[in-house]
């Protein structure tokens, strides 16, 4: 049974001055997901979550909650009666009051007083009911993005904003605090939606990605879908590095400078395709006809930069249990999995079939 639609943007338009931040966007997310707006700085995302909370009118299109119409060219529902929350990047939380007063404030008015109860209830849900007295200023970047959460919890949104939520905590502290916090909202089943700019954050924690580009939605998939099957180049470079290979394609594998793989889809002839570097095993041998250029080492895994025997160069990304040396000639050991064709660019090709 498909889940209800929380959110249905179509055609949607924003300009800013000559700039085109939202261009003919349409997207739909469903009740309870978890979507990932994904893309480089500049390319609307931002103006996407504002134009969702209220914050900006679009110039064309509909914006759909639920199945209310909040926004098109005769209706406009203001930001505080969408029932949505917005979680911005620095948290924007109230200096001057505790924790536990910048939550009660965002509960309805209705509900303020005596909402202190209520208050600790979320606190508690985010595990920092016990910094309830203390100020802002006191507390560590996760220990604010958890209150500024349960801040927003606490609007009883029927959707959640996040705007690169994660970015301003340092590395060590990121991926945890991330993993707990998308965990304590699927357990309460809202749906949300949060922007990044980071290919890994966006595929590691989401139902679907949106990747955006120049004020467009490119493609809308599920993470391993996007990875490995990208619907342009643009998709494909902005997920991670990978192989361009000329090859020949033999109906479902292909054959390569780095091996033969199997194919996703079906070719015949002379084909381009991307093999991701995961898919590149190397393996010490002298007579090898491959030798290492460079190594980047990164802890618990390598990238390794390799010299073909004509001339061209391709990436490997291998553990690091088993290393190899720069200057060391070694084969390659195709790993299993895929190469995908390379789509021609978003711009050269029909678009009527891009999932949202």
């Amino acid at each position: 049974m498909t889940a209800p639609i929380a959110l249905r943007l179509e055609g949607v338009r924003r300009r800013f001055g000559d700039v085109a931040a939202l261009d003919d966007v349409s997207l739909t997310v469903q009740s309870g997901e978890v979507m990932a707006i994904l893309g480089p700085s500049g390319c609307g995302k931002t103006t996407l979550l504002n134009l969702v909370a209220g914050h900006l009118r679009p110039e064309a299109g509909r914006v759909t909650i639920g199945d209310r119409v909040v926004a098109d060219d005769g209706c406009w529902i203001a930001p505080q009666d969408r029932r949505v929350a917005m979680v911005f990047q620095d948290y924007a939380l109230f200096p001057h009051l505790t924790v536990v007063e910048n939550v009660v404030f965002a509960l309805p008015k209705g509900q303020r007083r005596g909402g202190e109860e209520r208050a600790r209830e979320l606190l508690a849900l985010l595990d920092v009911e016990e910094l309830a007295e203390r100020r802002p200023t006191e507390l560590s970047g996760g220990q604010q993005q958890r209150v500024a959460l349960a801040r927003a919890l606490a609007q009883d949104p029927e959707l959640i904003l996040l705007d690169e939520p994660f970015s301003s905590l340092d590395q060590g502290t990121r991926d945890d605090v991330r993993n707990e916090l998308i965990g304590r909202l699927r357990q309460t089943g809202l749906t949300c939606i949060f922007v990044t700019h980071d290919q890994e954050e966006a595929l590691s924690v989401s139902d679907r990605v949106a990747v955006m580009h120049e004020g467009r939605i490119l493609q809308v998939d599920q993470p391993e879908a996007l990875y490995r099957k990208p619907f342009c180049s643009e998709v494909a470079n902005f997920l991670g590095r990978a192989n361009v290979l000329d090859g020949v394609a033999h109906g479902e594998s292909v054959d390569t400078p780095l091996g033969s793989y199997a194919l996703l889809g079906q070719a015949a002839g002379p084909v381009r395709v991307y093999v991701r570097p995961e898919l590149v095993g190397v393996r010490g041998d002298e007579t090898g006809d491959v030798v290492v250029e460079g190594r980047d080492f990164r802890g618990h895994d390598v990238l390794y930069t390799l010299r073909l025997p004509d001339g061209s160069v391709a990436i490997a990304h291998r553990p690091s249990v088993d290393m190899v040396e720069v200057g060391q000639r070694v084969r390659i050991d195709p790993q299993p999995g895929h190469a995908a064709l390379v789509p021609v660019a978003f711009g050269d090709r029909d678009t009527a079939g891009v999932p949202h």
